[in-house]
């Protein structure tokens, strides 16, 4: 189970044709989760849009930006961390009807491929959510790659995706005297990632 920020399971977010390979070009980066978001919404009554995040995720990336194709992708979010400010909501988020956090504590993304399309990236992979796994593809775009003032190197990123939250299991709903639901079927995910370059350690001289 995750818990807390300095949660065991890790978000890895990377760009990689092979699932869970890390070349030996790409750089080790650890997710910086004060400067990091997933958000997500979903349209109430067919008339508005009730949007949230999940606030406890963390994790490592390994990216090469000279070869987008190499890495991997493996994320890990906390359930019970969702937030969409009304607190009542967010219960009967966590309860049965919706992810049951109890019995379902993370969601997790492994990715399958990635291809280059121009300035943007398609990362393919697995989504599981209530332990229903799905494909589905993260429209990504890389941000860049910066030294901070304190000579860390930086990458960003921003990702999307749409899923249908029946898919997944999360099937609870109402009928509107009008016909409509209460709660649409289709969630938009968007991920804003930025990570700081891990340093190796250099073994010591026997």
């Amino acid at each position: 189970m995750i818990k807390g920020r300095n949660i065991a399971a890790a978000i890895v977010l990377t760009l990689s044709v092979l699932a869970g390979s890390m070349p030996a070009s790409a750089a080790e980066y650890a997710i910086d989760t004060s400067h990091s978001a997933i958000q997500f919404k979903v349209r109430h009554m067919g008339i508005s849009s009730v949007t949230g995040h999940f606030s406890v995720f963390d994790g490592t990336l390994a990216f090469d930006s000279e070869e987008m194709k190499a890495g991997s992708v493996d994320v890990r979010i906390d359930t019970a961390s969702i937030d969409t400010d009304d607190e009542k909501r967010d219960e009967h988020l966590r309860a049965a009807d919706f992810f049951d956090v109890a019995e379902y504590p993370e969601m997790r993304f492994e990715s399958t491929g990635v291809e280059v399309r121009g300035d943007e990236l398609a990362v393919s992979g697995n989504l599981t959510i209530r332990g229903v796994t799905r494909p589905v593809v993260l429209e990504a775009e890389f941000n860049g790659r910066i030294v901070d003032p304190w000579g860390n190197t930086r990458v960003g990123f921003e990702a999307s995706t749409t899923i249908n939250r029946t898919d997944f299991g999360l099937t609870w709903n109402k009928l509107l005297e009008t016909g409509g639901l209460v709660v649409g079927e289709d969630v938009k995910i968007t991920l804003t990632i930025e990570a700081i370059e891990q340093k190796s350690e250099t073994a010591p001289a026997s």
